[in-house]
């Protein structure tokens, strides 16, 4: 029996048991769906998200801290526990925004008649979904940001919530909204057009009947894999400027502004800082979130 069959076969046996897979709302399953990878993957690569963001906001200049140096400095001064500093809202912000993108993701595929999109449709759906997602949850990525920065100290997510509407206004909850679509955006356009295109060269269905079914989650984690290299490259300047955008907003109040004083200070290669860091961590989230997804989608019985 195939995979997908045997997981069909499951989902009727479990459907007769009452359990979670009676509902029966597309949207509800797949931001269920979405939500649950998003969990899984935000709370493993935290760490990786608070070095990031703890090297691009390092002091400006030509100085550039070394990855040991800020791993010793956040063990050091907060402990194990200190990499998963920021980690509340990091989930308050990812849980509900990878489930809104995997959900619009979905169902505009299903409403557009899009199953199978080619490179300009997967394009035009990645970028869609998720500069909606991200809007939305916006503010939530500005405090994510300041938590994992040295530069505030705030005692929870709605003391900053409160804190940044009381001293910036909406601006300041909104901060670096230009940097931040264009680097999700974009991100998000080229990860689902090359994910889905290596779905075209190795189909699914030939994957499943090729290898073992405990092999397959692998197949799609190394699609994952290379999508999230390639465009996580490709959109480092633009998470550079976020990050600058969102911890000084009164300096750095237009992305174009933002950009000029970066390449002024530092040089082509200050837009690129924290590449590293961010690279392993958005790919395999990216990877993990994608392979996650599939699983659970195939488990809600929406594939």
């Amino acid at each position: 029996m195939k995979r997908k069959e045997l997981c069909e076969a499951q989902n009727a046996r479990r459907l007769e048991e009452n359990t979670i897979y009676e509902i029966k709302n597309p949207f509800i399953k797949s931001f269920l769906a979405g939500s649950i990878s998003g969990t899984f993957s935000t709370v493993i690569l935290q760490p990786l998200d608070l070095i990031k963001t703890r090297i691009q906001s390092s002091r400006e200049g030509h100085y550039k801290p070394k990855i040991l140096l800020v791993i010793g400095n956040v063990y050091h001064t907060g402990g194990i526990l200190g990499f998963w500093k920021g980690v509340t809202p990091s989930l308050a912000r990812t849980v509900p925004g990878v489930g809104l993108y995997f959900c619009g993701l979905y169902n505009l595929q299903k409403k557009l008649e899009w199953s199978n999109p080619s490179p300009l449709q997967a394009i035009i759906l990645g970028i869609t979904s998720r500069s909606f997602a991200g809007v939305v949850l916006l503010p939530f990525t500005v405090i994510k940001t300041r938590f994992e920065s040295t530069s505030y100290q705030y005692r929870s997510v709605t003391s900053a919530f409160g804190n940044i509407y009381k001293n910036e206004g909406y601006k300041g909850l909104f901060s670096g909204l230009s940097a931040t679509l264009l680097r999700d955006a974009p991100f998000s356009g080229l990860y689902f057009m090359l994910y889905s295109q290596s779905k075209k060269y190795l189909p699914e269905d030939k994957v499943i009947d090729s290898v073992p079914a405990l092999l397959v989650p692998s197949i799609n984690f190394c699609r994952g894999i290379i999508a999230g290299l390639l465009a996580s490259v490709i959109t480092q300047p633009a998470d550079t400027a976020k990050t600058h955008m969102q911890l000084n907003p009164a300096k750095y109040n237009s992305l174009y502004q933002t950009v000029q004083c970066i390449l002024e200070t530092e040089g082509i290669q200050g837009l690129f800082r924290g590449m590293l860091p961010r690279c392993l961590r958005r790919t395999l989230m990216s990877a993990l979130s994608w392979t996650v997804f599939e699983e659970v989608i195939l488990k809600l019985g929406l594939k």
